[in-house]
Parts: structure tokens; C-alpha cells; sequence
């Protein structure tokens, strides 16, 4: 789920065949649940298929919640969940940097590898499709909807409930969910670090050495590739981030901010802590806001 390197091969790969309808949740649940008895049977509580087999479970429950969402909130594809985060990127003077993110030529080597290979190949692994839309979202300050009929026309496993939910919550307009402005240096270096992924989609920073090929303007070799074959980063991804965190809390400290956050909880958060199950049935106990933000992942 998180690294693009191994994404690939380690994923089960079948969202696009949920998503035309040719595999269906039902049938991957029981296939699942069949392999689960077989693990079992090896015995042995430190094999690996036992986690794996359990996250790939919650995924396909997470599925369904989230096209639930959209069923139940048809307008998330135009509005924003939140109302006092609707049209806060409209008109943002940034519409100007949306090509340089489509393209992948942000000057920002791992978010371009990760464009450039969802470009050819109509799939990328999670945590990278999260990072796509935050530096979007949060460093190039665009609107979600624009960014996301872009991202849906690439994507070869469109789901509309699980993208726009996706891209509400990973633009920070839920206001329900933790706002992650993902630092794409950093995820580069964590995801990417001996620069197998980057040298694959961004070819042209080949002669820039490993220490340098996150941050290919800070090679002292620079001046003879960046701007010229590879461009210099069209925004500080720093500044950007902390422009777009106080942005975010402008917003959440607006009267009656809290109560709209908590209706939307009440509608469409997780059960998962708000409802004790028992051999009865309990009342759901709405789940308190959370206020905390994690920034620079």
C-alpha cells in the first residue's frame, strides 16, 4: 500500500475488475474468507497471511462504505462535505500549475514518477494516490473536482463513490478526517530510497547522483540539467505547506465549524469507534471532532 517500488506485485490488483463489475465484492469476500480457513489450518499465529489476509479483508469493507457515501450523499461530487471548506481553492490564482502536476513536471522527482507512471500504466498504489491529490490540493492549492475528473480519466479502476470520497478526504473537506499534508521529498526518500522508482518515469535525472536525486536542485551538477531537461520545482514545497496549513485552521476556527463536522460524523464517519456491539444493540454514541492535523509525512 505504501511503496510504489513494490506496489505492483505485492497489491491483489483486481480493483479494476470490481469496478467494471466482472469480479464482484461478494465473490472476493468468500475467495477471501476460504483462504483465511487454509492459513489457519497451517497453524502457526507468526504467518505473514494471517495480517495480510485481515487488512485485504477491511479494504473490501472499506469498499462498500465508501460507495455508500456517495449513495448516500450524492452532491460529494460537487460539494464539498463540509460547507465552510466549499470553494476555498476557487479562484486561487494557482489554475496556472495545473498542467506541470498533469504532465508530471513539477520539478518534484517523486510526485512526477508517480504521475508519469499512472499516465502510462492506469494504476497507482494508495499511499501514492494520496500524495498525488494532497500536493494538488495542499502545495499547488487546486480544486479538488479539477484535480479529480483528472485523476478519474486516468485511472483505469474508477469507482465514483471511493474517488470523490477519496478526494474530499485527502483535499482536507470532509472536515471530519485528519488532514495530511504528505511532504513529497520525504515520502520520496521513505517510499523511494535507493531512487529505483524515480529513475524508471523521470529517465532525464539518470546522471544526478542517489544523495541528490530527490532534490536534483541542490546537486552542485545542477545547472546542467535543471531548468534545461528537468525542470526546477514550480513551487517550495515547504512554504506551500505552510501556507496550506493555515489556510486549513483559518477554516476549522470559523463559527459553527464543529457542529457541521459532527453532523457529517454522525452521517457518514466509521462505526468502527462509535459503536460498542454487544449481544444487544447499543445506541450509537457519537464520536468527538478531533482537531489533530498530521503534517509532513
Amino acid at each position: 500500500m505504501s511503496s510504489p517500488v513494490t506496489g505492483f506485485s505485492a497489491c491483489s490488483r483486481i480493483s479494476s475488475y470490481l469496478a467494471f463489475g466482472s469480479l464482484s465484492l461478494q465473490e472476493a469476500a468468500q475467495a477471501t474468507a476460504k483462504q483465511r480457513l487454509v492459513v489457519k489450518a497451517r497453524g502457526g499465529r507468526g504467518d505473514p497471511w494471517r495480517g495480510s489476509l485481515s487488512s485485504f479483508e477491511g479494504r473490501l469493507h472499506w469498499h462498500c462504505h465508501f460507495m455508500q457515501k456517495l449513495e448516500s450523499e450524492p452532491s460529494l461530487e460537487f460539494r464539498a462535505l463540509h460547507p465552510a471548506y466549499h470553494n476555498i481553492r476557487a479562484e486561487s490564482g494557482t489554475s496556472h500549475l495545473l498542467p506541470a502536476w498533469q504532465s508530471g513536471e513539477t520539478g518534484l522527482p517523486f510526485v512526477d514518477a508517480c504521475m508519469r507512471c499512472l499516465i502510462k500504466t492506469g494504476w497507482m498504489n494508495f499511499r501514492m494516490r494520496a500524495m498525488l491529490v494532497a500536493v494538488a490540493s495542499y502545495h499547488l492549492w487546486l480544486d479538488w473536482r479539477v484535480t479529480g475528473e483528472y485523476l478519474a480519466r486516468l485511472f483505469t479502476d474508477y469507482e465514483p463513490g471511493i474517488h470523490w470520497s477519496q478526494m474530499q478526504m485527502q483535499s482536507g473537506t470532509t472536515g471530519i478526517n485528519t488532514v495530511r499534508i504528505y511532504n513529497p521529498v520525504k515520502q520520496g526518500l521513505d517510499q523511494d530510497p535507493e531512487g529505483i522508482f524515480i529513475r524508471r518515469w523521470v529517465p532525464e535525472l539518470g546522471p544526478v547522483p542517489l544523495n541528490f536525486l530527490h532534490q536534483p536542485w541542490l546537486w552542485e551538477g545542477a545547472g546542467s540539467l535543471v531548468g534545461k531537461k528537468y525542470p526546477f520545482p514550480i513551487i517550495d514545497h515547504l512554504e506551500a505547506a505552510k501556507s496550506a496549513r493555515q489556510k486549513i485552521w483559518a477554516v476549522r476556527g470559523q463559527p459553527g465549524y464543529r457542529d457541521a463536522a459532527n453532523a457529517i460524523q454522525t452521517k457518514h464517519g466509521s462505526r468502527r469507534n462509535r459503536v460498542k456491539m454487544t449481544a444487544g444493540r447499543q445506541k450509537a454514541k457519537p464520536k468527538a471532532l478531533t482537531q489533530q492535523l498530521t503534517f509532513d509525512l
